[in-house]
């Protein structure tokens, strides 16, 4: 991977690049971009502010991700993380990590967000069933689930909007 040089551009949030740019140097930008959008202290205030970044980070995997959002009182982000990795088609979830990683961040609330490779958001009803699980674990510790999105190249998919949570 080649560095590029970045310059401010005279328009704001625009930069001028010193070099020929790959669609990978621009997919690596993009995935740069969506952690620093979700990057700590930033405050979420609906789950399609978030859609787009998440698309970015998650959405060209091959294989499933679960991944939490990890948030303070304020909703602010403490952090994003990815702790899971699975298959083609599921990956295997813990309810005591998730517990565990929560609680090691101090989180008064979580995210819960995974993709689906086959670039298809829509819930699966073991998606629900998982969601329902880990909402009743993190309840047990005092940590409120907002929300659990799903990923895909087509969107995202939010529980909360579709009334699961």
């Amino acid at each position: 991977m080649r560095l590029h040089k970045l310059k401010a551009s005279d328009t704001t949030g625009t930069y001028l690049v010193d070099s020929p740019v790959t669609e990978n140097d621009i997919l690596l930008m993009a995935k740069q971009l969506a952690s620093l959008r979700l990057r700590k202290g930033r405050a979420l205030t609906s789950p399609k502010e978030v859609f787009s970044h998440l698309q970015a980070l998650l959405a060209g995997y091959e294989h499933e991700v679960f991944a939490l959002l990890m948030l303070d009182s304020q909703h602010r982000i403490i952090a994003f993380t990815e702790l899971f990795r699975g298959t083609l088609d599921s990956a295997s979830v813990y309810p005591r990590e998730i517990v565990k990683a929560v609680l090691e961040h101090n989180a008064a609330a979580t995210i819960l967000v995974h993709n689906h490779p086959s670039g298809d958001p829509e819930p699966s009803q073991s998606d629900l069933t998982l969601t329902h699980k880990l909402r009743e674990a993190l309840n047990l510790v005092g940590v409120r689930t907002l929300d659990h999105i799903v990923v895909g190249h087509e969107g995202c998919v939010s529980l909360a909007d579709r009334g699961y949570l």
